[in-house]
């Protein structure tokens, strides 16, 4: 069992800034990667950016690019989504979840995970 806990979320201004966190516990030896998806209501689950556990390699889709950046602290068992130039449109429940290491090398899926956390609201104000 790994266990993932959110936390950051909030009521900010467009243009600012947000930290998110994703604490991970458990069984985090059969983690392979982490990865934090986004979602509104009536839109499909939407891959925003994942991590390697222990090697620390990042993906992060198109529109996250430039100003979203997933990190892990080494010392603890979190990993961060630092969001920069909020828009409303990035207003979403923001997931993290963990995965194992799989054949297809590629983990941007819903499939790809199988332990989700609760979720954290974000909303962005115009």
């Amino acid at each position: 069992q790994v266990r993932l806990v959110e936390s950051g979320g909030g009521l900010v201004q467009a243009g600012l800034s947000l930290r998110l966190s994703c604490t991970a516990s458990g069984r985090t030896e059969s983690i392979y990667t982490v990865g934090w998806f986004r979602q509104t209501p009536g839109k499909e689950r939407e891959f925003v950016a994942h991590i390697t556990w222990l090697d620390r390699d990042t993906y992060t889709a198109d529109f996250a690019k430039g100003r979203i950046t997933i990190s892990r602290d080494n010392g603890q068992n979190t990993v961060y989504l630092q969001m920069n130039s909020l828009k409303p449109e990035d207003t979403a429940v923001y997931y993290c979840a963990a995965g194992p290491l799989n054949f297809s090398r590629t983990y941007f899926s819903r499939d790809d995970y199988h332990y989700w956390g609760q979720g954290t609201q974000v909303t962005v104000s115009s």
